[in-house]
């Protein structure tokens, strides 16, 4: 009986050993003939390499066999990898070529990656549609980070006939890293989409709620005799701009044109195979899309997502982010955006005098270095100058200049290592931010900021569970000014009267801060996955020189618990269900929120996506809301949300989704609507169009804080009732994959109008009326001046002007697009031709209407530039 036991436990543990084997290919080497990328597989030189298509189905049903047929091989040199992938199609009349921008993935897809490391975390995914538009990305963090604006020189061609389509792809080596080996082991997985049933396969199964992507790849044998190839590719680039706006009689700045010439350098070296240099000198981004219009009512600053090719290729190493989901997700010791941001500062004029504009501090070069080498180590480097920005000032012709930013340093050392194949990782951050201050304007500024961290992940049980930590600090100095306005502004106010942990300290000449997450849970191999993180930032932590910071002076707690069944079912092809609950309070153990939320999201079997959610916040508390005041209490109130899409696969989508809020004893309401239609006009045009709808209304909304003869502060509120529509146009005409036209355009409009003025009394009284009184009819009388109006107050009605405040009501009006044709003649060169049309108008109105506004927006006079900028790449 021992006997048959023991049997029995060696063929099961010999079965599971079996299962957990990676699939394998063997590459060859291409020895005789050549291959030409045409599309065209009957080059005799592919038939040395041997076929494999044993692919699974990966959704929408998981470990089943694909509905079509797919193959692939593989071959190299000493210079290229080369891969045949063979899509076999019972029907190939519905193989869906849809022409689109590079890294837009649309129709049926074929593509191919690479884990060239063998680290198991990193891949080089090369996607390929069948219209023979390319999508590369690098994949990072195993699976965790895509990063689609890696744009790699690699060739492909896409080829059809009666048993399908198939594509001939050949990458050179330079693009990929890899360290110096006699024989090599990759990690390799193929896939393919099926548009037409939104059917995945891949050689590899990697089911969807896997707690990894990288390593889950099979493994790729076979290449030897190599040797690791530097990337060296220098691009020198020109841009000639026009400029035509509107002249003004008045300001001697606004001439009514312009003009400029300039060039400038962009190169990509490999210093190994393992690092790159990426170097811009006096860079233009002139193509870049426009920021979305906003109008921020609130005392934290807009965050604006990075668009710049510069900056964004890479980041994922440079990246440190401290948390996921909520308002603090934006935090980050590396904001790009602050490289080459608007001046900060603005100079102090008199009536009759005018300034000359200063759009973007100026940056002079750059360079990052960013790579992994073969023993786990990521590295990010990175170094910026931006010039000193001056602007001229005229009063009655006589000119002076005055500087409105800097010359500035920017640095950052990235550096992060895996061990033990990829389940722990500790890594580390530095950065540094270096301001000339040699005027006395600029002693407004920190003169210097540092911050850093360290960070530590564990992941086991197949990278099912996992524990995170993160640390940061911040130092920034500067002279006693700068450190007590660091104190003092949004969203810091460490002059907030109930605050007992907070104070002003004048005499300080720096500020030091810390803060962190620590977070656990499982991620993946179950239907149930959860999280559980408490998050601190502390009241002097200051990361906006180089970083992103929402709100210090909090400690944050956030539970997450998931069912996720990707598996199709009743009238679902996948369904998700979330539930959250947080919690907030301050660093003086003051509640700040509670809260919780259910959601759903689900693909139906037809192929539309719905979600809808509800939450719940409490009698929450603002610490920002009086602007250096006391807290300000919120009563509780509901939100939902939902959103609905038609089939995307249809040429015709549209989409509704909308957020409500109400808001317990009527304090505010908030309603978002917004809808959305994308029609693809054919196999080349696609046109997207999607209206907007914001409705607030907020009964003690911030006005100002004014201080009487008594130098006692009044917090000044009233019922704001704020409207805002907007358009949001695209249209991108694909003549090939290498020559696109996109224009995108916004016009906006914001109404905002205050009425029913009140001041607080009581900012934490438990019911809502007793936190305010409303002015009398006798106590504010408006006073007239030409078109403006100020409100005079008097509070005890005994005739005497205690304080006055400006009226608040305004219109914004604007218009932002750019149309731009790109033209990659040859691989890595590049023509612009850029229009960009700015309209952009103010008053101090504050009423609505959709018809005179839209007009309005029409008869303003536009800001016109028009720009070519054409680069050449030398790949040496």
């Amino acid at each position: 009986m021992s006997r048959i036991l023991l049997l029995l436990s060696i063929l099961i543990l010999y079965s599971i050993a079996i299962s957990a084997q990676k699939k394998s290919y063997m590459a060859v080497r291409l020895i005789n003939g050549q291959i030409d990328i045409d599309g065209i597989p009957y080059d005799s030189a592919w038939n040395a390499a041997e076929w494999d298509g044993d692919f699974i189905q990966i959704t929408p049903y998981e470990n089943r066999e694909p509905t079509q047929l797919t193959k692939f091989k593989i071959l190299y040199d000493d210079t290229y990898i080369y891969a045949l992938i063979r899509a076999y199609d019972s029907s190939p009349d519905s193989i869906e070529k849809r022409m689109s921008r590079r890294d837009e993935d649309e129709g049926d897809l074929l593509g191919i990656g690479f884990d060239s490391y063998h680290d198991l975390r990193t891949a080089f995914v090369f996607l390929i549609n069948a219209a023979g538009v390319k999508t590369d990305a690098v994949v990072t963090e195993d699976g965790g980070n895509w990063n689609y604006n890696w744009d790699p020189i690699w060739y492909v061609k896409t080829g059809f006939d009666d048993e399908g389509w198939l594509a001939e792809i050949k990458i050179p080596f330079t693009q990929l890293r890899f360290g110096k080996k006699d024989e090599y082991i990759w990690g390799l997985q193929v896939g393919r989409v099926v548009f037409r049933n939104n059917e995945q396969s891949g050689w590899c199964l990697i089911p969807p709620n896997a707690p990894g992507w990288v390593s889950y790849f099979g493994e790729l044998y076979g290449i030897k005799g190599i040797k690791p190839q530097k990337q060296k590719d220098i691009t020198p680039y020109f841009v000639a701009d026009v400029e035509r706006y509107e002249k003004s009689d008045e300001d001697p700045f606004l001439t009514g044109k312009g003009s400029k010439l300039s060039g400038g350098l962009d190169a990509k070296i490999g210093l190994t195979n393992d690092l790159t240099l990426d170097l811009t000198v006096n860079p233009d981004f002139g193509q870049v899309e426009a920021d979305p219009s906003v109008v921020n009512l609130t005392a934290y600053e807009t965050y604006y997502e990075e668009k710049r090719p510069f900056f964004i290729e890479g980041r994922n190493i440079m990246d440190y982010t401290l948390t996921t989901g909520g308002p603090l997700s934006s935090d980050n010791l590396f904001y790009s955006r602050r490289i080459g941001r608007p001046p900060q500062l603005y100079p102090d004029t008199e009536d009759d005098e005018y300034v000359k504009p200063v759009s973007n501090t100026n940056i002079l070069s750059a360079f990052k270095i960013t790579g992994k080498t073969r023993n786990g180590w990521s590295i990010g480097v990175l170094e910026s100058v931006t010039q000193r920005e001056t602007t001229e000032i005229d009063s009655f012709g006589s000119r002076n200049t005055e500087p409105v930013e800097p010359l500035t340093s920017y640095s950052l050392v990235r550096l992060q290592k895996d061990l033990n194949e990829g389940n722990t990782r500790i890594g580390g951050i530095l950065t540094a931010t270096n301001r000339q201050l040699d005027n006395p304007v600029l002693q407004k500024l920190h003169k210097s900021a540092y911050t850093g961290g360290f960070d530590f992940n564990q992941q086991w049980k197949d990278k099912t569970y996992y524990i995170t930590l993160k640390t940061i600090f911040s130092h920034v100095a500067g002279t006693k000014e700068a450190i007590v306005e660091t104190q003092t502004s949004a969203p810091r106010y460490f002059q907030r009267p109930d605050a007992l942990h907070l104070k002003v300290d004048s005499g300080l000449t720096s500020l030091t801060g810390f803060g962190g997450t620590i977070m656990g849970g499982r991620a993946g191999n179950s239907k149930w996955p959860f999280l559980l993180w408490v998050t601190w930032r502390s009241p002097s932590l200051e990361l906006n020189d180089l970083g992103y910071l929402y709100n210090p002076d909090i400690i944050q707690e956030i539970f997450w618990v998931g069912y996720h069944d990707y598996e199709p079912f009743s009238i679902f092809r996948q369904l998700l269900l979330n539930f959250n609950q947080w919690y907030g309070c301050t660093f003086g153990s003051e509640k700040l929120y509670f809260g919780l939320n259910f959601e759903a999201y689900t693909i139906l079997k037809n192929y539309w996506d719905v979600s809808t959610g509800v939450a719940y916040d409490t009698r929450n508390a603002s610490p920002t809301e009086l602007r250096g005041g006391p807290m300000l209490f919120y009563s509780p109130g509901w939100t939902l949300f939902y959103n609905i899409s038609t089939d995307s696969r249809k040429k015709l989508v549209l989409s509704v989704s909308g957020q409500h809020f109400i808001g317990s004893e009527r304090q505010f309401n908030y309603m978002n609507l917004s809808t959305g239609i994308s029609w693809r006009v054919n196999k080349a045009f696609k046109m997207e169009l999607s209206p907007n709808l914001v409705y607030f209304k907020y009964y003690i909304a911030y006005v100002d804080n004014v201080e009487d003869s008594l130098a006692i502060t009044h917090y000044i509120r009233g019922t704001l009732n704020q409207i805002e529509t907007s358009l949001t146009l695209r249209f991108t005409l694909n003549i090939t994959p290498d020559f696109t036209i996109q224009y995108y355009g916004m016009p906006f409009v914001s109404a905002v109008d205050y009425n029913h003025y009140k001041y607080i009394l009581d900012p934490s009284a438990r019911r809502f009326s007793d936190r305010y009184s409303s002015f009398s009819a006798e106590q504010i009388v408006p006073v007239y001046d030409g078109d403006d109006i100020i409100y005079s107050i008097d509070s005890d009605i005994d005739g005497t002007e205690d304080y006055r405040f400006d009226n608040p009501d305004f219109n914004t009006f604007q218009y932002r697009s750019n149309l731009v044709a790109r033209w990659e003649y040859r691989p890595g060169s590049t023509v612009y031709l850029v229009w960009s049309f700015t309209q952009n108008r103010y008053k101090n109105e504050g009423s609505y209407s959709f018809k005179d506004d839209m007009g309005e927006i029409f008869r303003i006079h536009p800001h016109n530039i028009f720009l070519i900028k054409f680069s050449y790449r030398f790949g040496l």
